[in-house]
């Protein structure tokens, strides 16, 4: 999988693009990351990309050509996302829609916003990162890349614990020990050291709906849970509140 990054502000990335998981993809030749810088496409002298918003008000606006002329000078195939407050909201499932392309371009906003042009002449999709407002799309852009490629195939070395993770399965993923089995006289649930591998699946799959419905009723009131198994985990559960 390879990325095309578009940035006023490619330094940003270095750190962590260059370490642990995202680095070995790398060094294995599973992914690459091209970061631009939108100033090296500018046509005058002080590499201006920026000018005041028709029609007046605060901020700066970020001008079509040199994102334009970036872009369109290296890309080759795949969607084109602008990072933005505005876009559609970027969950897991994004994640593996996006993880299916070989290239991916992703335009870095910055300043008061970008110039219209790019959104409906450029850009093929928009997506934020959540309702709040960054200084730029640097940190979302990493963000995306973080995601999407711990999903591309030989990232990582246990896929399956991709289909396990939080959001992965509309469920929060449920708690995770390890030794020692007993600390400061906090122990390791007995069911995890059973070696029952079909009562610790139970286990996982009863904390994982729990704490769902605990810490994100929005994403359990969404759940299918028509299987018997679930149907009965769940009445265990409102047992033991009623208990």
């Amino acid at each position: 999988m390879h990325f095309d990054i578009f940035t006023l502000f490619p330094d940003m990335f270095q750190g962590p693009f260059s370490e642990s998981i995202l680095k070995r993809a790398q060094e294995r030749g599973l992914l690459s990351i091209a970061l631009h810088n939108i100033r090296d496409a500018t046509a005058d002298k002080h590499h201006v990309v920026d000018d005041y918003p028709c029609g007046g008000g605060a901020g700066m606006v970020m001008k079509p050509e040199p994102i334009f002329a970036s872009v369109e000078a290296v890309y080759q195939s795949g969607p084109i996302i602008l990072l933005t407050p505005q876009g559609r909201l970027f969950t897991q499932q994004v994640a593996r829609e996006l993880s299916q392309f070989e290239r991916i371009t992703l335009i870095c906003g910055h300043y008061e916003g970008i110039d219209e042009r790019v959104r409906h002449y450029l850009v093929t999709d928009e997506l934020s990162i959540g309702d709040f407002v960054l200084t730029g799309g640097e940190l979302a852009a990493m963000m995306v890349v973080d995601a999407t490629s711990r999903l591309v195939p030989g990232v990582l070395n246990g896929e399956e614990s991709t289909l396990e993770e939080s959001h992965s399965g509309g469920l929060l993923e449920y708690p995770h020990y390890t030794r020692p089995p007993d600390f400061r006289g906090w122990r390791v649930p007995d069911v995890l050291l059973s070696g029952n591998h079909a009562e610790i699946a139970k286990w996982r799959r009863k904390e994982s709906l729990r704490r769902t419905r605990e810490r994100r009723p929005d994403l359990f009131a969404k759940l299918d849970v028509s299987s018997k198994q679930d149907m009965k985990l769940l009445k265990e559960l409102e047992e033991e509140n009623q208990g």
